[in-house]
Parts: C-alpha cells; sequence; structure tokens
C-alpha cells in the first residue's frame, strides 16, 4: 500500500499584532523578539523530528517566511513559497484591535460563533480559506509523492481549517479546532481518496507558548 505524505504544518512564531491583539489576515507587522526566539526554538524540534524533508513550502507572508527561516538554515534546500497558504482576507478588519471589532460588529462575531461563515471585513469567508490552502496541500503532497516529508510554514487560520478537510467535516469545519499557538505543530497523513488522518494538532514547540487570535 501507498504511504501517506506527512504534512507538518507549522503556525508562525508571535507577531506584535499578537501581542497587541490586533487582527493580521494578509497584513503583516513582523515577528518580535520573541516570535524569532519561538521560530528558533522550533527549528530545534523539526530538526530533531524531521532532519531531511522532502520539500518546504512557505505562505508568503514575513511573519510565516521569517519563520521558516531558522530550519531552513540548517538545510540544503530552500522553501517554495505559496501564496495560497497566507491566512484568510479580513478587509477592513485588518489592523483593528479584537476589542474595536467586538464593539462595532458584534453581530459578525455572534453569527461566527454560532458556526456561521460570515465575510468578515468584506473579505473571505473560512470556506473560501479552507478551499484554497487544502488545493496548495494536494499539491505539495503530490509533488512531494508518497511517504514524503513536508513541512509547511503557515498561519492559524489555515491550520484549523486544514485539519478539518482532512477529516472530511462539513465546510467551514474550523470551529472543531482551537486556535493552535505560535510555532505549534500539527501534522497531517495526507492519502488522497484512501483517506486522510489528523496524528497531532496544535503541539507546541516554544516555552511560554499561548494562544491568540489566529487572524
Amino acid at each position: 500500500m501507498t504511504a501517506p505524505v506527512r504534512l507538518v504544518l507549522v503556525r508562525h512564531g508571535e507577531s506584535h499584532w499578537n501581542v497587541e491583539e490586533r487582527y493580521q489576515g494578509q497584513a503583516d507587522s513582523g515577528l518580535t523578539g520573541t516570535g524569532r526566539e519561538q521560530a528558533e526554538v522550533a527549528a530545534a524540534a523539526l530538526l530533531a523530528r524531521f532532519p531531511k524533508p522532502d520539500l518546504v513550502v512557505s505562505s508568503d507572508l514575513p511573519r510565516a517566511w521569517d519563520t521558516a527561516q531558522a530550519y531552513l538554515r540548517h538545510l540544503d534546500m530552500e522553501a517554495e513559497k505559496d501564496a495560497r497558504l497566507r491566512e484568510a482576507d479580513i478587509g477592513t478588519w485588518v489592523g483593528r484591535t479584537f476589542t474595536e471589532i467586538a464593539a462595532e460588529h458584534p453581530d459578525v462575531l455572534a453569527e461566527a460563533a454560532r458556526g456561521g461563515d460570515p465575510r468578515r471585513g468584506g473579505g473571505e469567508t473560512f470556506a473560501d480559506l479552507r478551499r484554497r490552502v487544502w488545493a496548495a496541500l494536494v499539491d505539495a503532497a503530490a509533488k512531494a509523492g508518497p511517504g514524503a516529508t513536508v513541512i509547511v510554514f503557515c498561519h492559524g487560520g489555515p491550520i484549523r481549517v486544514a485539519a478539518a478537510a482532512a477529516l472530511g467535516l462539513p465546510e467551514p469545519g474550523h470551529l472543531s479546532f482551537a486556535p493552535p499557538v505560535n510555532t505549534s505543530l500539527t501534522v497531517i497523513g495526507y492519502a488522497g481518496e484512501r483517506g486522510n488522518a489528523v496524528a497531532e494538532y496544535n503541539a507546541p514547540t516554544a516555552w511560554a507558548a499561548h494562544a491568540t487570535r489566529t487572524d
């Protein structure tokens, strides 16, 4: 039987807007000093478990790409950028604090908490996010080949919807999974039509890791 592809999803290190509790979406505030330290710790954990990946892929947003560099410095290979692995497009909510959005759009947040899938800030739905992220992961798995290990540096939202897609949960499915902490690992066994598995979810690699909004 053909071995599944191991997809190892890594959330980026702590960013400035994580600390300030601002929505980021597809904007980027850069890693904090703590975020860069988290990336180094995550790199050590990845090297211990996955010292010879077959492929490394990253979101093209700086907070994910910069997290990847700590790992890549120890490998004789480069990462491929894929914009489909970006965080959700949240439109006009970018840069706004969680408190501001809660005060101005309580109806939208309530709908989302009930399991609805509104276009936050006029951007994407989580179902939209899930389709593009899963397509990127399927393509990466196909490129790497059966039995390969693919390391994927991305964001909290993509990790949640990818786990839901792997298990075939109804769209969007993200509410079944807690927001991943910074530089945590999620491992998906991808076998296509033969079925997939979430072997590991939100496993911390860094000290003092805490959950922040996935945006």
